[in-house]
Protein backbone atom coordinates (compact mmCIF):
# COMPACT_ATOMS: atom_id res chain seq x y z
CA UNK A 1 0.00 0.00 0.00
CA UNK A 2 2.86 2.35 0.82
CA UNK A 3 4.59 1.71 -2.51
CA UNK A 4 1.37 2.25 -4.45
CA UNK A 5 0.58 5.48 -2.58
CA UNK A 6 4.09 6.86 -3.08
CA UNK A 7 4.08 6.04 -6.79
CA UNK A 8 0.72 7.79 -7.15
CA UNK A 9 2.09 10.84 -5.27
CA UNK A 10 4.91 10.96 -7.82
CA UNK A 11 2.35 10.97 -10.64
CA UNK A 12 2.60 7.36 -11.80
CA UNK A 13 -0.29 4.96 -12.38
CA UNK A 14 0.58 1.55 -10.93
CA UNK A 15 -1.27 -1.31 -12.63
CA UNK A 16 -0.39 -3.82 -9.94
CA UNK A 17 1.70 -3.76 -6.78
CA UNK A 18 2.61 -7.11 -5.26
CA UNK A 19 5.35 -8.17 -2.89
CA UNK A 20 8.56 -7.47 -4.79
CA UNK A 21 6.98 -6.41 -8.11
CA UNK A 22 5.36 -3.28 -9.48
CA UNK A 23 3.83 -2.75 -12.93
CA UNK A 24 3.37 0.84 -14.09
CA UNK A 25 1.47 2.07 -17.17
CA UNK A 26 4.01 4.76 -18.07
CA UNK A 27 7.51 4.35 -19.45
CA UNK A 28 10.06 5.23 -16.80
CA UNK A 29 13.00 7.51 -17.58
CA UNK A 30 16.34 7.42 -15.77
CA UNK A 31 15.34 10.56 -13.85
CA UNK A 32 12.02 8.92 -12.89
CA UNK A 33 13.89 5.88 -11.55
CA UNK A 34 16.04 8.15 -9.39
CA UNK A 35 12.96 9.97 -8.02
CA UNK A 36 11.17 6.69 -7.32
CA UNK A 37 14.26 5.18 -5.71
CA UNK A 38 14.79 8.17 -3.41
CA UNK A 39 11.13 8.22 -2.40
CA UNK A 40 11.01 4.48 -1.66
CA UNK A 41 14.30 4.54 0.29
CA UNK A 42 12.70 6.87 2.82
CA UNK A 43 10.31 3.99 3.63
CA UNK A 44 13.00 1.30 3.69
CA UNK A 45 12.38 0.00 0.16
CA UNK A 46 14.78 -0.16 -2.75
CA UNK A 47 14.61 -0.64 -6.50
CA UNK A 48 16.07 -3.89 -7.76
CA UNK A 49 17.20 -3.66 -11.34
CA UNK A 50 20.01 -6.21 -11.39
CA UNK A 51 18.61 -9.53 -12.68
CA UNK A 52 20.50 -11.65 -10.13
CA UNK A 53 19.28 -9.51 -7.24
CA UNK A 54 15.73 -9.78 -8.57
CA UNK A 55 15.99 -13.57 -8.72
CA UNK A 56 17.37 -13.72 -5.16
CA UNK A 57 14.50 -11.52 -3.93
CA UNK A 58 11.96 -13.70 -5.79
CA UNK A 59 13.42 -16.77 -4.07
CA UNK A 60 13.19 -15.10 -0.66
CA UNK A 61 9.63 -13.95 -1.32
CA UNK A 62 8.59 -17.43 -2.49
CA UNK A 63 10.11 -19.07 0.60
CA UNK A 64 8.51 -16.54 2.94
CA UNK A 65 5.13 -17.11 1.28
CA UNK A 66 5.55 -20.88 1.54
CA UNK A 67 6.67 -20.94 5.17
CA UNK A 68 4.73 -18.09 6.72
CA UNK A 69 1.54 -17.74 4.70
CA UNK A 70 0.71 -21.19 3.32
CA UNK A 71 -2.29 -22.75 5.03
CA UNK A 72 -1.16 -26.31 4.31
CA UNK A 73 1.73 -28.16 5.99
CA UNK A 74 5.00 -27.82 4.08
CA UNK A 75 4.78 -31.14 2.20
CA UNK A 76 6.59 -29.98 -0.93
CA UNK A 77 9.97 -30.39 -2.56
CA UNK A 78 11.59 -26.96 -2.21
CA UNK A 79 13.65 -27.15 -5.39
CA UNK A 80 10.60 -28.11 -7.49
CA UNK A 81 8.48 -25.44 -5.81
CA UNK A 82 11.02 -22.68 -6.49
CA UNK A 83 11.61 -23.82 -10.08
CA UNK A 84 7.86 -23.60 -10.79
CA UNK A 85 7.43 -20.28 -8.95
CA UNK A 86 10.34 -18.53 -10.64
CA UNK A 87 10.37 -20.47 -13.92
CA UNK A 88 14.11 -21.25 -13.81
CA UNK A 89 16.02 -24.46 -13.16
CA UNK A 90 16.97 -25.03 -9.52
CA UNK A 91 20.77 -25.21 -10.08
CA UNK A 92 20.65 -21.72 -11.60
CA UNK A 93 18.48 -20.44 -8.74
CA UNK A 94 20.82 -21.98 -6.18
CA UNK A 95 23.95 -20.48 -7.76
CA UNK A 96 22.44 -16.99 -8.02
CA UNK A 97 21.05 -17.06 -4.47
CA UNK A 98 24.37 -18.21 -2.97
CA UNK A 99 26.25 -15.52 -4.89
CA UNK A 100 23.93 -12.67 -3.87
CA UNK A 101 22.99 -13.71 -0.32
CA UNK A 102 26.21 -15.49 0.76
CA UNK A 103 24.20 -18.43 2.04
CA UNK A 104 22.44 -21.39 0.50
CA UNK A 105 18.74 -21.52 -0.27
CA UNK A 106 18.46 -24.42 2.16
CA UNK A 107 19.97 -22.42 5.04
CA UNK A 108 17.61 -19.55 4.30
CA UNK A 109 14.67 -21.97 4.18
CA UNK A 110 15.68 -23.51 7.51
CA UNK A 111 16.04 -20.04 9.06
CA UNK A 112 12.51 -19.18 7.90
CA UNK A 113 11.12 -22.44 9.27
CA UNK A 114 12.80 -21.80 12.64
CA UNK A 115 11.34 -18.28 12.76
CA UNK A 116 7.91 -19.78 12.03
CA UNK A 117 8.50 -22.32 14.80
CA UNK A 118 9.38 -19.45 17.17
CA UNK A 119 6.14 -17.72 16.23
CA UNK A 120 4.14 -20.89 16.84
CA UNK A 121 5.89 -21.47 20.17
CA UNK A 122 5.24 -17.87 21.22
CA UNK A 123 1.52 -18.20 20.56
CA UNK A 124 1.49 -21.51 22.43
CA UNK A 125 -1.50 -22.92 20.56
CA UNK A 126 0.28 -25.98 19.14
CA UNK A 127 2.36 -28.74 20.69
CA UNK A 128 5.92 -29.27 19.52
CA UNK A 129 4.74 -32.38 17.66
CA UNK A 130 2.11 -30.36 15.81
CA UNK A 131 4.67 -27.66 14.96
CA UNK A 132 7.09 -30.28 13.63
CA UNK A 133 4.29 -31.71 11.47
CA UNK A 134 3.22 -28.27 10.19
CA UNK A 135 6.78 -27.43 9.21
CA UNK A 136 7.37 -30.87 7.61
CA UNK A 137 10.04 -32.09 10.01
CA UNK A 138 10.48 -35.84 10.12
CA UNK A 139 10.37 -35.78 13.92
CA UNK A 140 10.31 -33.52 16.95
CA UNK A 141 13.95 -34.46 17.50
CA UNK A 142 14.88 -33.16 14.02
CA UNK A 143 13.06 -29.87 14.66
CA UNK A 144 14.68 -29.54 18.09
CA UNK A 145 18.15 -30.21 16.69
CA UNK A 146 17.78 -27.59 13.94
CA UNK A 147 16.18 -25.14 16.35
CA UNK A 148 19.08 -25.49 18.77
CA UNK A 149 21.65 -25.21 15.96
CA UNK A 150 20.07 -21.96 14.69
CA UNK A 151 19.02 -20.36 18.00
CA UNK A 152 21.36 -21.88 20.56
CA UNK A 153 18.33 -22.96 22.62
CA UNK A 154 16.00 -25.90 22.60
CA UNK A 155 12.38 -25.13 21.66
CA UNK A 156 11.34 -25.77 25.27
CA UNK A 157 13.98 -23.37 26.62
CA UNK A 158 12.93 -20.78 24.05
CA UNK A 159 9.30 -21.11 25.07
CA UNK A 160 10.04 -20.62 28.76
CA UNK A 161 12.25 -17.55 28.34
CA UNK A 162 10.52 -14.22 28.67
CA UNK A 163 12.38 -12.03 26.18
CA UNK A 164 11.41 -12.22 22.51
CA UNK A 165 14.35 -13.36 20.40
CA UNK A 166 12.43 -13.38 17.10
CA UNK A 167 13.82 -11.58 14.08
CA UNK A 168 11.84 -9.65 11.54
CA UNK A 169 11.63 -11.39 8.16
CA UNK A 170 14.04 -8.94 6.55
CA UNK A 171 16.68 -9.63 9.23
CA UNK A 172 16.86 -13.34 8.44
Amino acid sequence: MVVKAELEKLGFNPISVELGTVSIKENISADDKIRISEQLKSFGFELLEDKKTQIAEQIKTSIIDLVHYSKEPLKINLSAYLSVQINLEYPQLSAVFSEIENQTIEKYFIAQKIEKAKEMLTYGELTLSEIAYQLNYSSVAHLSAQFKKVCGLTPSAYKTQTSDKRKTLDEI
